[in-house]
């Protein structure tokens, strides 16, 4: 379905929950019984920290379109749930979301085959909370992790920082850094490297984080990337970003810095897009996909901003950001299956 518009959109404009339920990830697994041996090739993520440190929340909101609002009534997590995420060729692992209370050294708990197999390791510290139980909790973790897989990329989420003002959350951000630093220093862990997010399922950081966390398990970035870049500086374009549609994390960008707006442009396109196929490109008798290798749009914003999106993959979205004289070049249009090809 092509679809274009060139009304100016207004500021702010945001759409939470507009995915049909078929069009979401698997279906959540609650027993770690069930889940898969460590032998499994998909790469998994471990969602960590304190009890209602927002885990839950962040999982549900990225990955099955719940509106944040909808979140303050999701039950504390008493055990640990597996998610496998394998709607894309790229986005394409299993998400273990730990209960705050897990013990380490309870003997039950066998906390090797589960480092072992695991590609990233999210530790929520929330924000607005006194976090010196969590720093502590987050040393414990990540050096028993590390001593059990070293090639793990650990990752702190300085969660629920939209309700602190721009200086709070900079001091807040440089007091974890600076003690969650010096306690690995004081225990000889020097090596073991952990990379910091602001945070809030409130607005697009969470759905950035998540973006940097898993372009770390792509082993095709550096290509992908490369791609981009070459995208870019033949076509005019200003920036180009290959999505993940139904999780908006952007899996690629070119070289050029990424800045918060753009993202969230974007962001705001992919849901314009799947709003509208939803109501004009479906069947008369509701079948068919909201998103097809017939996807495709161009919004003109009133700034001489042009917004462009093709499909490139069942689950891959090429979205742009150009200016309205550069969009004059049609040959742009042809990037895309170039895109699928190396894909």
């Amino acid at each position: 379905m092509s679809i274009q518009f060139e009304e100016p959109l207004g500021d702010g404009y945001g759409v939470v929950d507009t995915f049909p339920k078929d069009f979401g990830y698997g279906v959540e697994e609650a027993d770690i019984e069930d889940s898969p041996a460590p032998s499994d090739s998909k790469p998994r993520i471990l969602l960590m920290g304190l009890r209602r440190s927002g885990k839950s929340s962040i999982q549900k909101v990225v990955f099955h379109k719940m509106s944040p609002n909808e979140t303050l009534f999701l039950e504390s997590t008493n055990k640990i749930y597996k998610d496998d995420i394998s709607n894309s060729s790229f986005v394409n692992f299993h998400i273990w979301d730990f209960p705050g209370q897990v013990d380490f050294f309870d003997p039950t708990f066998d906390y090797e085959m589960i480092f072992r197999g695991t590609g990233a390791l999210i530790f929520v510290i929330d924000a607005q909370d006194d976090y010196v139980e969590a720093l502590g909790r987050l040393h414990l973790t990540v050096s028993r992790a590390y001593r059990v897989n070293p090639e793990i990329n650990f990752e702190v989420f300085i969660h629920k920082v939209d309700g602190l003002s721009d200086d709070h959350k900079i001091e807040t951000q440089r007091d974890i850094h600076q003690r969650a630093n010096d306690d690995l220093a004081d225990a000889s862990l020097e090596k073991l490297h952990l990379s910091f997010y602001l945070t809030s399922i409130y607005d697009h950081s969470i759905f950035e984080a998540f973006s940097k966390v898993v372009q770390k398990l792509i082993s095709q970035l550096p290509t992908l990337e490369n791609l981009l870049n070459i995208f870019i500086s033949n076509s005019g374009i200003e920036k180009a970003f290959l999505f993940d549609v139904v999780s908006k994390i952007y899996i690629a960008t070119d070289s050029s810095p990424v800045d918060m707006q753009s993202y969230e442009l974007c962001c705001d396109m992919i849901d314009v897009v799947i709003d509208v196929s939803c109501i004009y490109g479906l069947k008369e008798d509701g079948s068919g996909s909201a998103y097809d290798k017939e996807s495709m749009a161009i919004i003109k914003l009133n700034n001489t901003t042009v917004l462009y999106l093709k499909e490139v993959t069942k689950f891959l979205a090429l979205v742009c950001i150009l200016r309205e004289e550069s969009f004059e070049r049609k040959g742009m249009a042809l990037w895309a299956p170039l895109l699928s090809y190396f894909i």
